[in-house]
């Protein structure tokens, strides 16, 4: 049977555990090397600041290079700059080693064909297969050894894109305070603020390999929204590991969801006539307050499939420019391939500053439904999908679905990088989204066992 390896953003679990092993490494970089490296025969690798980068880095460009494959060390970067830069490289694909939000002692690998696009469905099936062979032929050619050739990159790549944006000192006179998760943006975010004139206080901007996430960045805003409001700062930006995911907080430490920064991107964009395609994109997982706010604009509004890459495909179909989730990514194609923290907090400090409003005066952009959300955490990935194949469960999931309909919504689905299930229902009536909620969980636990 073939191992379903990837999930909505890569491969994902603990390093030195199948699949991050050296091995499975290996084995990988041999596969790629074979299906994906023949045209330039070169690869680029990046990597976050995590312990176990170094360790996978190494193993990828031990299978690579024994395959003939040379491998570009862009080295310690984030995610979307790695994306941005692919196609310039001339490289058959690049691969970011690198876990996002979660904790140091899990990591991933992001695989980004030529054109800067992260790997198709259909890509990463055929990858599935080869691994799935274990006794797969090699190949290897003692006439063809690849070698490792530096490459610098970072912080003045992103000063070009960020000077398309704005001049220098265009945020002169703003108080920010950044967290860059001691992770992959931790040399480049507060510089970026520095270069376009704010005072800043920066936090987690030293990485050891074992602190990154760690009561910080995205999911750990408690430091950031504490010190914006005791420094009497105007906002608080944070970003996660790998620096594709952002969080903002008001000046009074209210933390602003990613929903909330698509209706803004959307209405800033509007009033601009920067918006193309008339339209802004979210995700299914996305509160149904903002699809009605957007609609309010004489935006269209659409949706997709829960993950980045759904709501890239998306974007292009509708030609948009503007896409996101609610768990932060943010997605503007005029100026990044894929979600990116830093240039998203760019531009929303560049309209809080043309404001003259304080970001409390700003947000909240709209008003929520009432939402139940529960991210329900399984010791395995198996568990979750024998649960969810219990005909009570999804009896239980239909009958709120039928329930809801016209008014609210249901949305279960698994993870694709963690072991957990995430439970979120809608309604116009908190009280219903209350009960429903109630109702769905007590099905869920009765299988738990």
């Amino acid at each position: 049977m073939t191992e379903k390896l990837f999930g909505t953003d890569g491969i994902r679990g603990i390093a030195n555990k199948h699949p991050l092993t050296t091995n499975f490494c290996l084995k990988l970089a041999a596969v790629l090397s074979d299906l994906i490296c023949t045209k330039q025969h070169k690869v680029a690798i990046a990597r976050d600041p995590r312990i176990s980068s170094d360790m996978l880095f190494s193993a990828l460009c031990a299978g690579f290079t024994a395959k003939g494959v040379d491998v570009l060390n862009l080295g310690i970067i984030p995610t979307p700059l790695c994306t941005t830069l692919t196609p310039s490289l001339n490289v058959d694909m690049s691969i970011m080693i690198t876990a996002s939000h979660n904790p140091y002692h899990d990591n991933g690998l992001k695989l980004i064909a030529a054109n800067g696009d992260k790997f198709s469905d259909s890509q990463t099936a055929e990858l599935e297969e080869k691994m799935a062979v274990k006794e797969y032929e090699f190949g290897y050619d003692t006439d063809k050894i690849g070698k490792i050739i530096p490459y610098k990159a970072g912080l003045d790549n992103y000063l070009q894109t960020v000077q398309k944006l704005a001049d220098k000192g265009a945020l002169a006179g703003m108080k920010i305070v950044v967290d860059s998760a001691n992770g992959a943006m931790s040399a480049i975010l507060p510089e970026i603020f520095k270069y376009l004139g704010a005072e800043i206080i920066s936090l987690a901007d030293t990485p050891d390999g074992y602190n990154i996430n760690k009561d910080c960045g995205s999911q750990h805003t408690e430091k950031l929204c504490q010190t914006v409001t005791e420094q009497h700062f105007d906002l608080g930006v944070a970003v996660d590991g790998d620096g594709d995911r952002i969080i903002i907080c008001d000046e009074n430490g209210k933390r602003l969801d990613g929903d909330q920064i698509i209706a803004y991107l959307a209405t800033y964009f509007k009033q601009h006539n920067l918006l193309k395609g008339n339209t802004a994109v979210a995700t299914i997982y996305s509160n149904l307050g903002l699809g009605k706010y957007i609609r309010s604009l004489g935006i269209n509004y659409q949706t997709s499939a829960v993950g980045e890459r759904y709501v890239i495909e998306q974007m292009r179909a509708t030609g948009s420019n503007i896409g996101g989730e609610e768990s932060g990514h943010m997605v503007l194609s005029d100026y990044s391939r894929t979600g990116d923290a830093l240039l998203t907090a760019v531009v929303i400090s560049l309209g809080i500053k043309e404001s003259h409003k304080k970001v409390s005066e700003i947000f909240p952009i709209f008003t929520p439904f009432p939402s139940e959300a529960h991210n329900l955490r399984f010791n395995d990935k198996e568990t979750i999908s024998r649960i969810l194949a219990e005909p009570e469960v999804q009896t239980c999931i239909d009958g709120i679905k039928q329930r809801l309909e016209g008014h609210g919504t249901i949305l279960v689905r698994k993870s694709g990088t963690e072991p957990v299930i995430r439970l979120k229902i809608e309604d116009e009536d908190a009280a219903t989204a209350k009960h429903e909620a109630e109702t769905i969980l007590a099905v869920i636990d009765k299988y738990n066992k």
